[in-house]
C-alpha cells in the first residue's frame, strides 16, 4: 500500500523504466516536512498497544490521532504524508472502499500499515496483495502482535517469529510463577487446553521439570521417557521424535512431560532445549511451557528462547518482590519489551490490592484472575480443565490467549507472513 496515492488516476503511468527516478537527495524519505510515523486509531487500547509495541524503534517523531481511516483521509488531504502511516479500519462498513479513498491523498512512498476487525483470509489477501499494504493485523491488538508484525517493518528488518535462529516456526509461551503455589501450572495447563481445544491450534504443553512437574496430571495425561531422552541426547530430536514422545490429550493438544526419581540426576546436554524447541515449533503452532523459576541452565534457556514470558503472582509482598526480580531478566531476541504479569487469586483475604501491587512493580498488571479455590481443587482432582466452562477463570484464560499468541490470519504457524515483494499501490489498482 506504499504508492497508491500521488498519481493522476486519469493517466495510467508508464513502465518502471519510463518513469523518471528522483535523485537520492530529493527522496521523500529525507524530506524534513514528513513525520516518521503517524497513527490513526479508534480507541485508547489500540493506541496503548501501538505505543508499547513500537516504543523501542520510535522513541520520538511520531503522532497519534483518533478517528481511524476517515480521520486519516481528512487530515492527509491537507497535510504531508508521513513516512509510515498506521490506520485503523475497525468498524468500517466498507473498509476496502475507505482505504481506496485514503489512497487518493497518500504520497507514493509512504509505507501503510492497517489494523482492522476482519479476520477472513480473503480480506487479508485483498489488503496486502491487492492493495499493497505492508502489513495487516486484526483486532484485538496486542503489544506483542505489534512488535512482531509492525516493528520489523519500521526497523528495516525481516519479519520473523524470532529475530535469531533460535526457533523455526511456532510460538513458545513460557509461564513462570513468581513463587511456588501461585497457580502457574494451573494457568499453563488451561492455556494449552484453550489453544488446543477451543482455538483449534496444534498445541503442545511442555513440562521441563522431570522431578516435580505436575502439568500432565492436571490434564489427566501420562508421562513418558521421551523428554528425558530429548534432553540428554538432543542429536536424536526431530519433529517425528517429538510427535511420538508427546502424549495426546485431544486431536490438537499433546503433552510432553516426564518423571524421574528424586535421586536420579538429569544429565541435560548443553543446548538441548534449543534443539527440542526448534523441533517442537516445526510440529506445533503453540508450545506452552510450565517453567520453574529456579536459576537452572535448562530453565534459563527457555526464558531466552520463548517468544513471550508470563509471570504469575499472588497479592503478597513476597510474590511482588520475586516478580520484580523476574521482570529484571533481560528479554530474549524474540520477546516483547517485558513479560506479561498475571495476578492470580486477586481477592485473596489479607492480600495487597491492585494499586499497591502496580506501584511496587512500576507497571500495570496485564491480567487479573479472581480467587476460586473450590473450582481449582475440583478440577485438579478430576484431571479436568478449569477453563472448560463459563466462569471468570475461563474468560481470563481466553484473554491471556489473545495477549500471548496473536492468531495470524494465515492458516499457518504463528508468526509467518507473506514475504514476497509488494508492488506500489497505483500499479496494483491499475
Amino acid at each position: 500500500m506504499a504508492e497508491i496515492a500521488g498519481t493522476d488516476r486519469r493517466h495510467r503511468p508508464g513502465s518502471p523504466a519510463e518513469r523518471p527516478q528522483a535523485p537520492a537527495a530529493e527522496s521523500s524519505a529525507v524530506r524534513h516536512d514528513r513525520v516518521r510515523l503517524m497513527a490513526f486509531v479508534s480507541d485508547a487500547a489500540t493506541e496503548t498497544a501501538l505505543r508499547e509495541g513500537l516504543a523501542e524503534a520510535l522513541p520520538a517523531g511520531w503522532a497519534f490521532h483518533h478517528g481511524g481511516v476517515q480521520a486519516a483521509t481528512k487530515l492527509l488531504h491537507k497535510s504531508a504524508t508521513p513516512q509510515t502511516l498506521i490506520v485503523d479500519v475497525s468498524g468500517e462498513r466498507e473498509p476496502l472502499a475507505a482505504l481506496a479513498r485514503l489512497a487518493e491523498v497518500v504520497e507514493p512512498s509512504a509505507q501503510v500499515l492497517v489494523i482492522g476487525d476482519h479476520t477472513e483470509l480473503a480480506f487479508y489477501r485483498e489488503v496486502t496483495r491487492g492493495l499493497g499494504v505492508a502489513e495487516y493485523i486484526a483486532q484485538p491488538l496486542t503489544r506483542d502482535a505489534v512488535r512482531r508484525h509492525f516493528l520489523p517493518l519500521l526497523q528495516d528488518k525481516p519479519t520473523a517469529a524470532v529475530a535469531s535462529e533460535n526457533i523455526a516456526a511456532g510460538r513458545v509461551i513460557c509461564i513462570t510463577g513468581a513463587r511456588g503455589g501461585v497457580g502457574t501450572t494451573t494457568i499453563a495447563a488451561n492455556l494449552a487446553w484453550h489453544f488446543g481445544l477451543q482455538a483449534a491450534r496444534h498445541t503442545a504443553l511442555l513440562d521441563p521439570d522431570l522431578h516435580f512437574g505436575s502439568a500432565a496430571m492436571l490434564l489427566d495425561s501420562p508421562t513418558g521417557q521421551g523428554l528425558r531422552v530429548a534432553l540428554e541426547t538432543p542429536d536424536r530430536v526431530d519433529p517425528l521424535f517429538v510427535e511420538r514422545s508427546a502424549q495426546p490429550v485431544a486431536e490438537r493438544l499433546h503433552v510432553l512431560a516426564g518423571e524421574i526419581r528424586l535421586g536420579d540426576p538429569l544429565a541435560a546436554a548443553e543446548g538441548c532445549m534449543h534443539s527440542l524447541l526448534r523441533a517442537m515449533t516445526q510440529r506445533y503452532s503453540i508450545i506452552v511451557t510450565d517453567t520453574p523459576r529456579m536459576p537452572h541452565p535448562l530453565f534459563s534457556e527457555i526464558f531466552t528462547l520463548a517468544h513471550q514470558r508470563v509471570i504469575v503472582m499472588v497479592p503478597t509482598l513476597a510474590a511482588v518482590r520475586d516478580a520484580r526480580r523476574l521482570l529484571a531478566i533481560p528479554p530474549g531476541p524474540g520477546q516483547s519489551s517485558r513479560a506479561l504479569v498475571v495476578l492470580n487469586r486477586a481477592d485473596l483475604r489479607g492480600g495487597l490490592n491492585q494499586r499497591q501491587i502496580e506501584q511496587a512493580l512500576g507497571i500495570k498488571l496485564d491480567l487479573i484472575i479472581p480467587d476460586m479455590p473450590r473450582l481449582a481443587e475440583t478440577a485438579a482432582t478430576m484431571g479436568a480443565a478449569l477453563a472448560d466452562g463459563r466462569n471468570p477463570f475461563a474468560r481470563a484464560i481466553a484473554t491471556l490467549a489473545r495477549q500471548t499468541a496473536y492468531a495470524h490470519l494465515l492458516d499457518s504457524p504463528l508468526g509467518s507472513r507473506i514475504a514476497e515483494p509488494r508492488s506500489p499501490w497505483w500499479r496494483r489498482i491499475w
